[in-house]
């Protein structure tokens, strides 16, 4: 557990150095929640309630949303494929810690970073400018900060799966773009899962990736409470579990042998 700690804060310190691009995105997510809520609320106004969002919901979405991007880093992780593309994932395996291990505990210190600025920041200047739905208990905000950590966890167990895709294939980006447009529609990110038809929203609420956006966005919002909401929260944790798994049995097979480009 302390060497745990000790990567948990390596991993925070390393995302701390890049103050300038922290801000920088800090600035991007606080301009698109503008904009997105915009649309959304143009939707609501016309349509009236959707999926029993109000406007109030509609808004706190959309800044939630904005502040979840950098915490759960659906999009674009690729440390781990690049090391193993450049060969470098050999001394990983030489060290003495297991390298899944190694990198989960940095994850949820950049998670933790990240939560800070980029997080924090748009759901402040959204819940301060707008009004929003906000949970009204403290149980209802404990329950978000366990599902905003299992979202973080399933994030890194559908990532670190993808960046392992260069042991045996060639170009891995093609992958990483199918992850990062199902990471898109399948998370509830692009809008909320209950706007889509019943039968998608049973698909999607049952996949993993609902579980990094759509999940802790319920529970915050109430409309994941009681045992509707254990059940949401367990079916996080489930899914960071078998995520996990997978990762450990597809580490396994690919570190069995090393074959540089076929040869």
């Amino acid at each position: 557990m302390l060497l745990d700690a000790h990567l948990i804060l390596a991993g925070f310190r390393s995302y701390a150095t890049y103050r300038a691009a922290t801000i920088a995105g800090l600035f991007t997510n606080i301009v698109f929640g503008f904009l997105r809520g915009a649309i959304l609320l143009a939707a609501i106004r016309q349509a009236g309630d959707i999926g029993g969002y109000s406007t109030t919901d509609a808004l706190a979405y959309v800044w939630l949303t904005q502040g979840l991007i950098a915490v759960i880093a659906i999009w674009n992780w690729n440390e781990l494929a690049l090391r193993i593309e450049s060969g470098d994932i050999a001394t990983d395996l030489t060290r003495p810690i297991d390298p899944q291990r190694y990198w989960l505990a940095r994850d949820f210190g950049r998670a933790a970073y990240a939560l800070c600025i980029r997080g924090i920041g748009p759901v402040a200047v959204g819940f301060v400018l707008f009004d929003v739905t906000v949970p009204p208990d403290v149980w209802q905000w404990m329950s978000f900060v366990v599902s905003v950590a299992l979202a973080v966890w399933i994030s890194f167990g559908l990532r670190f799966i993808v960046n392992l895709a260069p042991i045996w294939l060639r170009d891995w980006r093609g992958a990483l773009i199918v992850s990062n447009v199902l990471a898109t529609l399948m998370s509830g990110f692009l809008m909320p899962i209950a706007w889509f038809p019943h039968w998608a929203r049973v698909v999607m609420h049952a996949l993993p990736w609902a579980g990094t956006t759509q999940a802790p966005i319920d529970v915050f919002l109430g409309k994941a409470s009681g045992p509707s909401g254990i059940a949401t929260i367990g079916l996080q944790a489930a899914w960071g579990f078998a995520l996990f798994v997978c990762g450990r049995f597809a580490l396994i097979a690919g570190t069995r042998k090393l074959v540089v480009h076929g040869g």
